[in-house]
């Protein structure tokens, strides 16, 4: 059975919110997805732009939407839907740790025709969402505590890529946090399939070469 396509998904955290589109453009072609990370200050702490942020965006790539929001409501989730019609969501990404009906939150995504998908925090294991992986088209695996860009990946959190890559071997799996050149290929060869890259693009002078390096590094 073939492992899914491997993908890019670049996520804004660390871009340039003044020169979002422009730094956007620049690596869209090298993108499979655009990462919104969106922040409560509840979950994390941290505090992002919430779905207002999305009338701004000019981009033909798809969204990767990752809420870090405590208890999304439908309404919530609803707001991101419709901030920009001109936009692809491939996905609205929620954190077990965060969702005390799980699968309600879940089958709302699916009726909009939106990927759902589950994140879960380094501390979480595998077995918190095993009663919902028929439910999600993706599984995000954190390699950081989530809530700010640029902090070290955590190689441990590889066995559950392992584990969970066994169990569904067809699944998008995506690792989210610490991913440069050198963790990248780490992260693949547990069996991730979707990387999220951000302070490493977009911290970087020659973006494009960033995204071009961890391909050449995975091969």
């Amino acid at each position: 059975m073939k492992m899914p396509k491997l993908k890019i998904s670049a996520s804004i955290l660390s871009a340039d919110i003044d020169r979002l589109n422009d730094e956007m453009k620049e690596i869209e072609a090298y993108s499979d997805l655009f990462q919104v990370d969106v922040m409560d200050n509840k979950f994390v702490p941290n505090i992002t732009p919430q779905a207002e942020i999305l009338k701004k965006f000019d981009t033909k790539v798809p969204l990767d939407i990752h809420l870090m929001v405590q208890e999304p409501s439908e309404e919530y989730i609803k707001s991101f839907i419709d901030a920009n019609p001109n936009l692809k969501i491939n996905n609205i990404t929620v954190h077990q740790e965060a969702c005390s009906d799980l699968v309600k939150i879940l089958d709302f995504i699916r009726s909009n025709n939106i990927k759902p998908a589950v994140a879960i925090n380094p501390k979480t294991p595998l077995d918190a969402i095993k009663d919902v992986l028929d439910k999600v088209e993706m599984v995000v695996v954190m390699t950081v505590e989530p809530g700010f860009s640029g902090q070290k990946f955590i190689e441990s959190v590889l066995e559950k890529v392992k584990e969970l890559r066994k169990i569904k071997p067809e699944m998008d799996i995506e690792v989210d946090g610490g991913v440069n050149d050198k963790t990248a290929p780490l992260a693949v060869k547990a069996g991730a399939n979707v990387l999220t890259v951000s302070s490493f693009i977009f911290k970087n002078q020659d973006k494009v070469g960033a995204i071009k390096k961890i391909l050449n590094a995975i091969k």
